[in-house]
Protein backbone atom coordinates (compact mmCIF):
# COMPACT_ATOMS: atom_id res chain seq x y z
CA UNK A 1 0.00 0.00 0.00
CA UNK A 2 1.57 3.53 -1.30
CA UNK A 3 0.95 6.37 1.29
CA UNK A 4 -0.13 9.72 0.12
CA UNK A 5 2.56 12.55 -0.51
CA UNK A 6 2.81 15.84 2.08
CA UNK A 7 4.64 18.63 1.76
CA UNK A 8 5.03 18.04 5.85
CA UNK A 9 8.37 16.48 6.88
CA UNK A 10 8.62 13.34 7.85
CA UNK A 11 9.93 14.44 10.86
CA UNK A 12 6.87 16.19 11.76
CA UNK A 13 4.23 13.63 11.19
CA UNK A 14 3.70 9.92 9.78
CA UNK A 15 0.84 10.47 7.86
CA UNK A 16 -0.97 6.74 7.97
CA UNK A 17 -3.32 6.99 4.84
CA UNK A 18 -3.48 5.42 1.33
CA UNK A 19 -2.94 7.41 -1.43
CA UNK A 20 -5.62 7.78 -4.07
CA UNK A 21 -4.20 10.25 -6.44
CA UNK A 22 -5.32 9.83 -9.82
CA UNK A 23 -8.66 7.28 -8.85
CA UNK A 24 -10.57 9.91 -7.05
CA UNK A 25 -11.78 13.07 -8.89
CA UNK A 26 -13.16 16.26 -7.53
CA UNK A 27 -16.86 16.59 -7.37
CA UNK A 28 -18.77 19.84 -8.42
CA UNK A 29 -20.18 21.16 -5.20
CA UNK A 30 -23.72 21.46 -6.17
CA UNK A 31 -23.61 17.76 -7.23
CA UNK A 32 -21.71 16.27 -4.26
CA UNK A 33 -24.26 18.13 -2.36
CA UNK A 34 -26.96 16.56 -4.08
CA UNK A 35 -25.40 13.03 -3.51
CA UNK A 36 -25.33 13.76 0.37
CA UNK A 37 -28.47 14.74 0.99
CA UNK A 38 -29.74 11.31 -1.74
CA UNK A 39 -28.11 9.29 1.26
CA UNK A 40 -24.69 8.90 -0.40
CA UNK A 41 -21.82 8.63 2.21
CA UNK A 42 -19.37 12.20 2.25
CA UNK A 43 -16.52 10.74 2.25
CA UNK A 44 -17.30 9.05 -1.24
CA UNK A 45 -16.87 12.28 -2.65
CA UNK A 46 -13.83 14.75 -2.61
CA UNK A 47 -15.18 18.29 -2.93
CA UNK A 48 -13.59 20.96 -5.27
CA UNK A 49 -10.54 22.79 -3.45
CA UNK A 50 -11.57 26.06 -2.99
CA UNK A 51 -9.68 28.62 -4.99
CA UNK A 52 -9.20 31.84 -2.76
CA UNK A 53 -9.60 35.19 -4.22
CA UNK A 54 -6.42 37.48 -3.86
CA UNK A 55 -8.45 39.49 -1.65
CA UNK A 56 -9.22 36.46 0.48
CA UNK A 57 -5.86 35.27 0.33
CA UNK A 58 -5.15 39.50 1.63
CA UNK A 59 -7.15 38.86 4.65
CA UNK A 60 -6.01 35.04 5.66
CA UNK A 61 -2.41 36.69 5.55
CA UNK A 62 -3.76 39.17 8.02
CA UNK A 63 -5.28 36.90 9.82
CA UNK A 64 -2.04 34.63 10.59
CA UNK A 65 -0.37 38.18 11.00
CA UNK A 66 -3.18 38.42 13.93
CA UNK A 67 -3.80 35.47 15.51
CA UNK A 68 -0.33 33.34 15.38
CA UNK A 69 0.58 34.38 19.09
CA UNK A 70 -2.66 33.42 20.88
CA UNK A 71 -2.61 30.27 18.61
CA UNK A 72 0.78 29.47 20.14
CA UNK A 73 -0.64 30.33 23.37
CA UNK A 74 -3.60 28.04 23.35
CA UNK A 75 -0.52 25.37 21.63
CA UNK A 76 1.19 26.08 25.12
CA UNK A 77 -1.76 25.36 27.61
CA UNK A 78 -3.00 22.31 25.51
CA UNK A 79 0.68 20.84 25.58
CA UNK A 80 1.27 21.53 29.17
CA UNK A 81 -2.17 19.67 29.91
CA UNK A 82 -0.89 16.81 27.58
CA UNK A 83 2.77 16.78 29.31
CA UNK A 84 0.56 16.40 33.02
CA UNK A 85 -1.28 13.83 31.67
CA UNK A 86 1.30 11.64 29.50
CA UNK A 87 4.78 13.19 30.19
CA UNK A 88 7.62 12.18 28.36
CA UNK A 89 5.09 8.95 27.00
CA UNK A 90 3.24 11.19 25.05
CA UNK A 91 2.31 9.62 21.22
CA UNK A 92 0.37 12.17 18.94
CA UNK A 93 -2.49 10.97 17.35
CA UNK A 94 -4.11 13.84 14.95
CA UNK A 95 -7.19 13.72 13.20
CA UNK A 96 -6.82 14.33 9.45
CA UNK A 97 -6.73 16.74 8.24
CA UNK A 98 -7.84 19.52 10.81
CA UNK A 99 -5.80 18.25 13.63
CA UNK A 100 -2.64 17.46 11.45
CA UNK A 101 -1.47 21.14 11.96
CA UNK A 102 -2.16 21.09 15.31
CA UNK A 103 -0.56 17.62 16.41
CA UNK A 104 2.88 18.82 14.37
CA UNK A 105 2.37 22.13 16.24
CA UNK A 106 2.16 20.28 19.95
CA UNK A 107 4.89 17.92 18.53
CA UNK A 108 7.18 21.22 18.10
CA UNK A 109 6.08 22.38 21.29
CA UNK A 110 7.25 19.70 23.26
CA UNK A 111 10.86 19.21 21.51
CA UNK A 112 10.69 23.72 22.91
CA UNK A 113 10.13 23.28 26.24
CA UNK A 114 10.67 19.64 27.40
CA UNK A 115 13.61 18.53 24.52
CA UNK A 116 11.18 15.34 23.74
CA UNK A 117 10.58 13.98 20.22
CA UNK A 118 7.86 12.74 20.58
CA UNK A 119 5.70 10.23 18.07
CA UNK A 120 3.16 11.79 16.00
CA UNK A 121 0.93 9.97 13.22
CA UNK A 122 -2.11 11.57 11.75
CA UNK A 123 -5.09 9.40 10.81
CA UNK A 124 -8.18 9.68 9.87
CA UNK A 125 -11.66 9.32 11.00
CA UNK A 126 -14.90 9.59 8.93
CA UNK A 127 -18.52 10.64 10.55
CA UNK A 128 -20.49 7.78 10.07
CA UNK A 129 -18.17 5.52 9.42
CA UNK A 130 -15.78 5.27 11.98
CA UNK A 131 -11.88 5.82 13.10
CA UNK A 132 -9.34 3.93 10.47
CA UNK A 133 -8.78 1.05 12.84
CA UNK A 134 -5.75 -0.18 10.47
CA UNK A 135 -4.13 3.00 11.22
CA UNK A 136 -4.45 2.20 14.94
CA UNK A 137 -3.37 -1.06 14.98
CA UNK A 138 -0.46 -0.30 13.35
CA UNK A 139 0.50 2.46 16.32
CA UNK A 140 -0.45 -0.06 18.56
CA UNK A 141 1.82 -2.04 17.51
CA UNK A 142 4.81 0.33 18.07
CA UNK A 143 3.38 2.46 20.88
CA UNK A 144 1.27 1.18 24.15
CA UNK A 145 -2.38 2.15 23.18
CA UNK A 146 -2.17 4.24 26.86
CA UNK A 147 0.23 6.73 25.82
CA UNK A 148 -1.88 7.20 22.69
CA UNK A 149 -3.47 10.77 22.06
CA UNK A 150 -5.77 11.71 19.55
CA UNK A 151 -5.56 15.12 19.11
CA UNK A 152 -7.98 17.68 16.38
CA UNK A 153 -8.23 21.21 15.97
CA UNK A 154 -11.73 21.92 17.23
CA UNK A 155 -15.00 20.60 18.00
CA UNK A 156 -18.14 21.94 16.64
CA UNK A 157 -21.49 20.25 17.65
CA UNK A 158 -18.86 17.16 19.19
CA UNK A 159 -19.74 14.48 16.43
CA UNK A 160 -16.10 13.56 15.66
CA UNK A 161 -15.90 13.11 19.65
CA UNK A 162 -18.94 10.68 19.73
CA UNK A 163 -17.87 9.27 16.24
CA UNK A 164 -13.99 8.72 18.06
CA UNK A 165 -15.76 7.12 21.80
CA UNK A 166 -18.06 4.45 19.80
CA UNK A 167 -14.33 3.80 17.74
CA UNK A 168 -12.52 3.14 20.30
CA UNK A 169 -15.18 1.50 22.79
CA UNK A 170 -15.31 -1.56 19.97
CA UNK A 171 -11.64 -2.01 19.62
CA UNK A 172 -11.09 -2.34 22.96
CA UNK A 173 -14.27 -4.91 23.02
CA UNK A 174 -12.39 -6.67 20.11
CA UNK A 175 -9.12 -7.42 21.34
CA UNK A 176 -6.99 -6.90 24.16
CA UNK A 177 -4.45 -4.98 22.35
CA UNK A 178 -6.32 -2.20 22.78
CA UNK A 179 -6.74 -1.87 26.46
CA UNK A 180 -6.22 1.50 27.80
CA UNK A 181 -6.73 3.30 24.70
CA UNK A 182 -8.36 6.47 25.67
CA UNK A 183 -11.70 8.54 23.50
CA UNK A 184 -10.51 11.68 25.24
CA UNK A 185 -9.77 13.66 22.15
CA UNK A 186 -7.67 16.82 22.68
CA UNK A 187 -8.44 20.27 21.15
CA UNK A 188 -7.74 23.58 20.86
CA UNK A 189 -10.92 25.28 20.86
CA UNK A 190 -13.80 23.61 22.38
CA UNK A 191 -16.66 26.37 22.11
CA UNK A 192 -19.60 23.28 23.02
CA UNK A 193 -18.28 21.94 26.28
CA UNK A 194 -17.49 18.20 25.19
CA UNK A 195 -14.31 17.90 26.17
CA UNK A 196 -12.15 19.18 29.26
CA UNK A 197 -8.98 18.56 27.23
CA UNK A 198 -8.78 22.22 25.06
CA UNK A 199 -6.68 25.50 25.19
CA UNK A 200 -10.28 27.24 25.44
CA UNK A 201 -13.97 26.76 25.32
CA UNK A 202 -13.72 30.50 23.25
CA UNK A 203 -15.12 30.15 19.96
CA UNK A 204 -11.31 30.22 18.48
CA UNK A 205 -10.19 30.85 15.01
CA UNK A 206 -7.41 28.92 13.74
CA UNK A 207 -5.94 30.88 10.91
CA UNK A 208 -5.39 27.21 9.28
CA UNK A 209 -9.22 26.62 9.19
CA UNK A 210 -9.26 29.19 6.40
CA UNK A 211 -7.75 27.17 4.12
CA UNK A 212 -7.90 23.90 2.67
CA UNK A 213 -5.21 21.68 1.26
CA UNK A 214 -2.74 24.42 0.83
CA UNK A 215 -2.14 24.97 4.62
CA UNK A 216 -2.81 21.16 5.77
CA UNK A 217 -0.10 19.46 3.88
CA UNK A 218 -1.37 19.10 0.14
CA UNK A 219 -2.99 16.15 1.15
CA UNK A 220 -7.11 15.83 0.76
CA UNK A 221 -9.53 15.29 3.20
CA UNK A 222 -9.88 11.43 3.92
CA UNK A 223 -11.87 9.22 1.75
CA UNK A 224 -13.77 5.61 1.75
CA UNK A 225 -15.02 4.25 -1.01
CA UNK A 226 -15.46 0.53 -0.86
CA UNK A 227 -14.38 0.10 -4.66
CA UNK A 228 -10.79 1.75 -3.49
CA UNK A 229 -10.11 0.53 0.07
CA UNK A 230 -9.64 -2.85 1.15
CA UNK A 231 -10.05 -4.74 4.27
CA UNK A 232 -6.49 -4.51 5.35
CA UNK A 233 -5.85 -0.58 4.02
CA UNK A 234 -5.44 2.81 5.67
CA UNK A 235 -8.04 4.99 4.61
CA UNK A 236 -7.29 7.21 1.64
CA UNK A 237 -6.56 10.85 0.37
CA UNK A 238 -5.32 12.59 -2.62
CA UNK A 239 -2.32 14.40 -3.13
CA UNK A 240 -2.46 18.36 -4.52
CA UNK A 241 1.06 18.22 -6.03
CA UNK A 242 -0.43 21.10 -8.42
CA UNK A 243 -0.75 23.82 -5.63
CA UNK A 244 2.76 23.36 -4.50
CA UNK A 245 3.52 26.45 -5.57
CA UNK A 246 0.30 28.18 -3.18
CA UNK A 247 1.42 26.07 -0.39
CA UNK A 248 1.16 27.93 2.58
CA UNK A 249 1.56 24.69 5.09
CA UNK A 250 5.09 24.70 5.96
CA UNK A 251 4.64 28.82 6.85
CA UNK A 252 1.48 28.52 9.12
CA UNK A 253 3.77 26.28 11.46
CA UNK A 254 6.55 28.28 11.37
CA UNK A 255 4.60 31.28 11.87
CA UNK A 256 2.83 29.81 15.14
CA UNK A 257 5.72 28.24 16.87
CA UNK A 258 7.87 31.29 16.34
CA UNK A 259 5.82 32.45 18.83
CA UNK A 260 6.92 29.90 21.40
CA UNK A 261 9.71 31.53 23.17
CA UNK A 262 7.81 34.74 23.30
CA UNK A 263 4.36 33.76 23.87
CA UNK A 264 2.22 36.16 25.99
CA UNK A 265 -0.81 35.57 28.15
CA UNK A 266 -4.33 36.34 26.61
CA UNK A 267 -7.31 36.03 29.60
CA UNK A 268 -9.82 36.54 26.82
CA UNK A 269 -9.36 33.21 25.78
CA UNK A 270 -9.80 31.76 29.27
CA UNK A 271 -13.55 33.18 29.89
CA UNK A 272 -16.48 31.17 29.38
CA UNK A 273 -18.47 31.00 26.86
CA UNK A 274 -22.64 32.02 27.76
CA UNK A 275 -23.81 28.48 27.11
CA UNK A 276 -25.00 28.50 30.92
CA UNK A 277 -24.44 24.59 31.44
CA UNK A 278 -25.68 23.19 28.43
CA UNK A 279 -24.49 21.70 25.63
CA UNK A 280 -23.16 22.76 22.61
CA UNK A 281 -25.91 20.02 20.74
CA UNK A 282 -28.12 21.40 22.71
CA UNK A 283 -27.85 25.20 21.05
CA UNK A 284 -27.78 23.47 17.96
CA UNK A 285 -30.88 21.57 18.77
CA UNK A 286 -33.16 24.44 18.87
CA UNK A 287 -31.50 26.30 15.97
CA UNK A 288 -32.76 22.92 14.17
CA UNK A 289 -36.09 23.74 15.21
CA UNK A 290 -36.20 27.56 15.23
CA UNK A 291 -34.89 26.98 11.45
CA UNK A 292 -36.73 23.98 10.17
CA UNK A 293 -33.89 21.76 9.64
CA UNK A 294 -34.63 18.08 10.33
CA UNK A 295 -30.90 16.86 9.97
CA UNK A 296 -29.13 18.66 12.58
CA UNK A 297 -25.33 17.48 10.57
CA UNK A 298 -26.76 20.31 8.21
CA UNK A 299 -25.93 22.77 10.56
CA UNK A 300 -22.16 23.30 11.34
CA UNK A 301 -21.62 25.81 14.51
CA UNK A 302 -18.62 27.80 15.11
CA UNK A 303 -15.97 29.52 13.45
CA UNK A 304 -13.87 26.71 12.34
CA UNK A 305 -16.68 24.67 11.15
CA UNK A 306 -18.67 27.40 9.41
CA UNK A 307 -15.59 28.28 7.78
CA UNK A 308 -15.71 25.01 5.98
CA UNK A 309 -19.75 25.38 4.99
CA UNK A 310 -18.60 27.87 2.90
CA UNK A 311 -15.23 26.47 1.70
CA UNK A 312 -16.47 23.19 0.35
CA UNK A 313 -20.37 23.07 0.76
CA UNK A 314 -23.71 24.36 -0.51
CA UNK A 315 -24.65 27.26 2.25
CA UNK A 316 -27.80 28.77 2.86
CA UNK A 317 -27.52 31.06 5.65
CA UNK A 318 -24.91 32.17 8.31
CA UNK A 319 -25.31 33.25 11.52
CA UNK A 320 -23.46 35.41 13.83
CA UNK A 321 -23.89 37.14 17.41
CA UNK A 322 -22.36 40.34 16.15
CA UNK A 323 -22.62 41.71 19.74
CA UNK A 324 -20.38 38.98 21.74
CA UNK A 325 -18.47 37.39 18.27
CA UNK A 326 -14.85 38.96 18.55
CA UNK A 327 -14.44 40.60 15.05
CA UNK A 328 -11.40 39.70 14.42
CA UNK A 329 -12.32 36.09 13.75
CA UNK A 330 -15.40 36.93 10.97
CA UNK A 331 -13.58 39.21 8.54
CA UNK A 332 -12.64 35.84 6.49
CA UNK A 333 -16.24 34.64 6.79
CA UNK A 334 -17.63 38.03 5.89
CA UNK A 335 -15.96 38.17 2.52
CA UNK A 336 -16.84 34.69 1.54
CA UNK A 337 -20.67 35.22 2.41
CA UNK A 338 -20.27 38.38 -0.15
CA UNK A 339 -17.84 36.18 -2.24
CA UNK A 340 -20.71 33.89 -3.00
CA UNK A 341 -24.08 36.14 -1.99
CA UNK A 342 -24.94 34.04 1.12
CA UNK A 343 -27.18 35.83 3.84
CA UNK A 344 -25.76 36.96 6.62
CA UNK A 345 -28.12 37.08 9.75
CA UNK A 346 -27.60 38.79 13.15
CA UNK A 347 -28.36 36.16 15.55
CA UNK A 348 -28.28 35.51 19.72
CA UNK A 349 -26.09 32.72 19.81
CA UNK A 350 -24.76 32.01 23.21
CA UNK A 351 -22.02 29.11 22.93
CA UNK A 352 -20.96 30.08 19.22
CA UNK A 353 -19.62 33.48 17.64
CA UNK A 354 -20.93 32.41 14.31
CA UNK A 355 -23.18 29.40 12.75
CA UNK A 356 -23.36 27.72 8.88
CA UNK A 357 -26.76 26.67 7.80
CA UNK A 358 -26.57 24.04 4.46
CA UNK A 359 -28.93 24.63 1.78
CA UNK A 360 -31.31 21.55 1.79
CA UNK A 361 -31.14 20.75 -2.01
CA UNK A 362 -35.12 19.79 -2.26
CA UNK A 363 -35.60 23.63 -2.06
CA UNK A 364 -33.59 24.69 -5.55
Amino acid sequence: MCLVKTSYSDHDVTVLLKDLTGYVNETDTLEREKLIQQGNHYSEFLPKEYVPTEKYMHIYHALLDTLSEETAYLIKRLSEKLYALHGSDLVLVSLARAGTPIGILIKRFFKFQYDLDVPHYTISIIRGKGIDSNAVKKIISQHKATDIQFVDGWVGKGAINKELTLSVNQLIDSDNLYAGLSHRLAVLSDPSYTTDLCATHQDFLIPSACLNATVSGLFSRTIHRSDLIGADDYHGSVYYGELSDVDHSIKFIETVAGYFESVREFPELDKVNALNGLCGIDEVTALANEFGVADINMIKPGVGETTRVLLRRLPWKVLINFKTANQKYLSHILQLCKDKNIEVINYPLKGYSVCGLIKNISDL
